[in-house]
């Protein structure tokens, strides 16, 4: 069995907010530690330059040039260290001067030229004598009687290596600790800024079937929370309506089924407690017929309002030419209305965005209703009507005129007008609710009317948008 697991959001908050310290800090500590590095290294060329000015005023004196033959220990101790490099030689004889305490093996330079003003680009940088960077620079002096002299001046960088080195460590020992205290005071913020939505959670736990009508309060929620509240708000209004309506279904399909299971259970019962002639018997089988065929369509009905998938309908809608549609109905009803003595005028024009089969069973019931409910040698009219915004398609018929408080009600299902039609085999009570269903599928709306004997239900499909 896989299992997947669940990372906490305040511990991946606290650990970015970890991260993104630790590379800010980092970054600017690197961009710190150039500029140090720059600085130093600018210090130490300018250091070995001047050092090289003094030699060429000092070996000007004829007396400077007496005290390096004889006290060569003096300049020695005026470069002050061990890391320190002096050559004073002219060209092609043994050096008058070397100091080089360390034993260093310096690299052959040019030696810049006697009237050469010395800058920092005349210092040559080696990354590692002895393993240590090493930086140096070379001149020539006129020395007046010894003639040219090249004197050789050169440090190693042990001292700035040193601090270049602990400042670096400085930098990620503290961007670390700096890390490690954001990821801790953010994980604790983070946790605390949650607190909002583990009450939500909390009382989204506590609504079940029995309280929906209860809703998540927005009052004292971030702003972030609203659009997540008034879904699930909204969620939940649609559950309470759907539990409402499959209550009522439910209630509906109960009462519905109950009178043709009785017919058929109480004719059968009387019919088995006495001998019966087989002209009864087929009488008997003609009625449970006509109560199992109402049976049929009821439950033919209800899965078809059950199983209707609105993206699948509107999926499949199509530009439909209203005149095919109206005068294909007006035919598949011909015979029928012919049979209850009402004839049919179907006329229309207009394209119509529908399901085919959705829209074709909407008017079917339609005119199924119409003839039903017609009066004998009257008209029965399909118009289609187009519009800026759509079509409307009527279906008129002439009969009864229904009262006022019951048009609001003909599209819910099991709705009768005249309960003394209950326990027709050609009535369910679903054929306009079906109607109804079809239109909310379309985004579409559906009214009646009913004056001075004329019905008048109307449908309206929205055009297609572009």
């Amino acid at each position: 069995m896989n299992t997947r697991r669940h990372y906490s959001l305040t511990l991946r908050l606290a650990l970015i907010f970890a991260l993104l310290a630790f590379a800010l800090l980092a970054t600017l500590g690197v961009a710190l530690y150039r500029e140090l590095e720059r600085e130093l290294i600018m210090r130490d060329d300018a250091a070995l330059i001047y050092r090289i000015d003094q030699l060429r005023n000092l070996l000007n004196d004829s007396n400077t040039l007496d005290l390096i033959k004889t006290k060569p220990e003096l300049f020695q101790n005026m470069l002050g260290n061990r890391e320190s490099v002096l050559s004073i030689a002219a060209p092609g004889q043994k050096p008058l001067l070397t100091v080089n305490p360390g034993n260093i093996d310096l690299p052959s330079i040019p030696p810049v030229p006697k009237n050469h003003e010395l800058t920092l680009a005349d210092v040559h940088h080696f990354p590692s004598i002895n393993g240590v960077p090493f930086a140096t620079v070379a001149a020539s002096i006129d020395s007046g009687d010894l003639g040219s002299l090249q004197v050789t001046t050169g440090r190693l960088m042990t001292e700035r290596t040193s601090v270049l080195a602990s400042y670096r460590l400085s930098v990620y020992i503290l961007a670390s600790i700096a890390a490690l205290i954001l990821a801790l005071v953010g994980y604790l913020l983070v946790h605390r800024g949650l607190l909002p939505l583990r009450r939500l959670a909390r009382h989204a736990q506590g609504i079940g079937v029995g309280n929906l009508a209860e809703r998540l309060d927005s009052h004292g929620a971030p702003k972030e929370l609203l659009p997540m509240i008034d879904s699930f708000n909204t969620m939940l209004e649609r559950l309470a309506k759907g539990f409402v309506q499959l209550g009522q279904v439910s209630t509906d399909m109960a009462h519905e089924l109950r009178t043709p299971i009785n017919n058929l259970l109480g004719e059968t019962q009387v019919a088995l407690q006495q001998h019966r002639s087989i002209e009864s018997y087929q009488q008997l089988l003609a009625s449970n017929v006509e109560e199992l065929e109402r049976l049929a369509r009821m439950l033919d009905n209800m899965l078809f309002l059950a199983r209707t998938d609105p993206a699948s309908a509107l999926r499949q809608r199509q530009e439909l030419s209203a005149w095919d549609e109206v005068e294909r109905i007006a035919e598949y009803f011909e015979g029928l209305a012919g049979d209850a003595d009402i004839s049919i005028h179907a006329e229309g024009e207009g394209v119509i965005w529908a399901e085919p089969m959705l829209l074709r069973r909407a008017l079917a019931n339609l005119c199924a209703n119409a003839i039903k409910y017609g009066a004998p040698r009257t008209e029965l009219e399909i118009r289609a009507v187009p519009s800026a915004d759509g079509i409307h398609l009527r279906v008129s018929n002439q009969g009864e005129t229904i009262a006022a408080e019951h048009l609001p009600r003909l599209f819910e299902r099991f709705y009768r007008v005249d309960e003394s039609r209950e326990r027709s085999a050609q009535s369910n009570g679903l054929g306009l609710s079906i109607v109804a269903t079809i239109m909310q599928l379309h985004n579409g709306r559906y009214r009646v009317s009913s004056e001075a004997g004329v019905t008048c239900f109307e449908l309206f499909f929205p055009r297609r948008e572009d």
